[in-house]
């Protein structure tokens, strides 16, 4: 059926059209739901309501523009839920002596869920920089520059799902600019390493890693790169500070790295060798930000569980003759 067929027959109480007419919509609602509140799981309980919503709200609902309409739901159940939490940030982005009850730590969101043909630009639009840089916006802001820059939406259109007007769009885009431009995280920017590129680099870094070689892991680091564990609050900044790290605590035990698809970046699943169960166990997932051909950022989000999200598996066994 086409839409307008799938909208009378969920308007008359089919929920199996609702569901094949919000379908479509589904995996770019969720990743404008991440964007905005920087957590899957909030974006999944966000776009969930939001269905709910939409599907209460199908008599008030005229074909032929339904995907604005999804977004004006979406959009302001975050605005709402963004008034009621803590903003999400990763451990570089907090200021000296910040208060840590008053944050959330950003969480990484899987590839997958952007579903099997997501593109290049919406692969880039879920990287880990961006979506922090947007939390320093207020949730309006968030909203106007995701729906103008990120979604195309016109300025009219826009106003209309935010109950705006068009100057307000407007004046509210820059303020997003300016703030974003401040902390170099502004939508686009220069092409991402040769798919070769990034495979070498990820292998290179994986075996760095299993071997222990701190040489090797450095110097695939740029001379000012940053790594962070949430939830721990410490980061390091620097190839010397990230070696001292280093070799005083991780490279003291045994690693075997996973690749994995996280915030459209480079990414691994990292496990760490166990000797009760005699395989190298879950702990964590890091996601990499590159810088032409080396590693700009490491956030290692030390997360029970997590593997789950990102279909790899809780354990590795000992390889032979390791």
């Amino acid at each position: 059926m086409d839409e307008t067929a799938l909208l009378a027959a969920a308007r008359a109480g089919d929920a199996d059209a609702f569901g094949r007419l919000v379908g479509g919509h589904r995996a770019e609602l969720l990743a404008h739901c991440y964007r905005m509140l920087g957590s899957r799981h909030d974006a999944e309980d966000a776009l969930q309501e939001s269905l709910v919503r939409a599907w209460r709200a199908l008599p008030a609902f005229r074909a032929g523009a339904l995907r604005p309409w999804l977004y004006r739901i979406a959009t302001n159940r975050c605005l709402t839920l963004i008034e009621q939490r803590a903003r999400r940030a990763l451990p570089a982005d907090l200021g000296p002596g910040a208060p840590l009850t008053e944050v959330a730590w950003l969480e990484p969101y899987p590839d997958r869920r952007l579903g099997p043909e997501a593109t290049a630009e919406q692969r880039e639009s879920i990287g880990l920089a961006f979506v922090a840089a947007l939390q320093h916006l207020t949730g309006p802001q968030r909203a106007v520059l995701l729906l103008r820059e990120v979604l195309g939406f016109s300025a009219a259109e826009v106003a209309a799902q935010l109950g705006t007007t068009v100057a307000a769009v407007n004046s509210g885009l820059q303020r997003a600019r300016a703030t974003l431009a401040g902390r170099r995280a502004a939508p686009g920017g220069p092409p991402p390493p040769a798919d070769a590129t990034i495979k070498e680099l990820a292998g290179r870094y994986a075996a760095a890693w299993e071997a222990a070689d701190v040489d090797a892991i450095v110097a695939l680091l740029t001379e000012d790169a940053t790594y962070s564990m949430p939830p721990l609050p410490e980061w390091y900044r620097g190839r010397a500070a990230v070696r001292e790290f280093l070799l005083a605590g991780p490279l003291r035990h045994r690693w075997r790295f996973a690749p994995a698809h996280a915030n459209g970046q480079l990414a691994f699943g990292t496990y760490l060798w166990d000797d009760d169960r005699a395989a190298y166990a879950w702990a964590g997932l890091d996601v990499l930000r590159l810088d032409g051909p080396r590693v700009a950022e490491v956030v290692s989000f030390l997360t029970d569980g997590l593997y789950r999200d990102f279909g790899l598996p809780d354990e590795f066994p000992a390889r032979p003759g390791l």
